[in-house]
């Protein structure tokens, strides 16, 4: 009889540690997080051409770090469209999203989307004063940042950012928090 290999399934990814990516998942899906859009402008590299893109991508890595000065950090994928924006420009924004505005977080989440310039298209929006990045209307807070620090850590990159403006405009409603792998209300 021939000993051949067997057709099983491949057993989850495993660290030194001991602990798979399967294990750690799921673990980290029991703590809520607070939803944030973090949105930038990409300058035109030819000053002829039109004025830009903006950019936007979801995350639930965002925490506060310092009250003084003001400083937060933001989780990005290493290598993602906004890893690699925010390494060349040095100033962004972020909007704290609402209950209300979990199709937004949706939206900028999608891998393999659409433009960016579409999914901006039918969004009420300002431009931030200081970062020209999109602050999004209805959120529950915005803040305009400029990148202070970059520290690689494992397949991510913090970015902490000094809040230059901040601005609570929405008091209505409660956060979108991110639980279990689904976007939810408190309460």
């Amino acid at each position: 009889m021939l000993n051949t290999p067997s057709a099983a399934p491949s057993a989850p990814s495993v660290h030194a540690e001991g602990v798979s990516n399967d294990e750690f998942r799921a673990a980290m899906s029991r703590l809520a997080a607070g939803v944030v859009l973090v949105t930038a402008h990409e300058p035109q590299p030819d000053p002829e051409g039109p004025s830009g893109e903006d950019v936007g991508m979801t995350a639930t890595s965002f925490m506060s770090v310092s009250l003084d000065p003001p400083l937060v950090m933001v989780g990005l994928r290493e290598g993602s469209r906004m890893d690699d924006l925010l390494d060349e420009q040095p100033v962004w924004a972020v909007s704290v999203l609402a209950e209300s505005q979990r199709q937004i977080a949706g939206r900028f989440a999608m891998k393999g989307r659409i433009s960016d310039r579409l999914l901006f298209e039918d969004l009420l929006w300002v431009r931030g004063e200081v970062s020209g990045a999109p602050l999004i209307g209805g959120a529950l807070a915005t803040l305009e940042c400029r990148t202070e620090q970059r520290v690689t850590a494992g397949d991510h990159t913090l970015v902490i950012g000094r809040v230059l403006t901040s601005s609570a405009p929405n008091t209505e409603g409660g956060p979108l928090t991110y639980f279990r792998g689904g976007y939810r209300q408190l309460g």
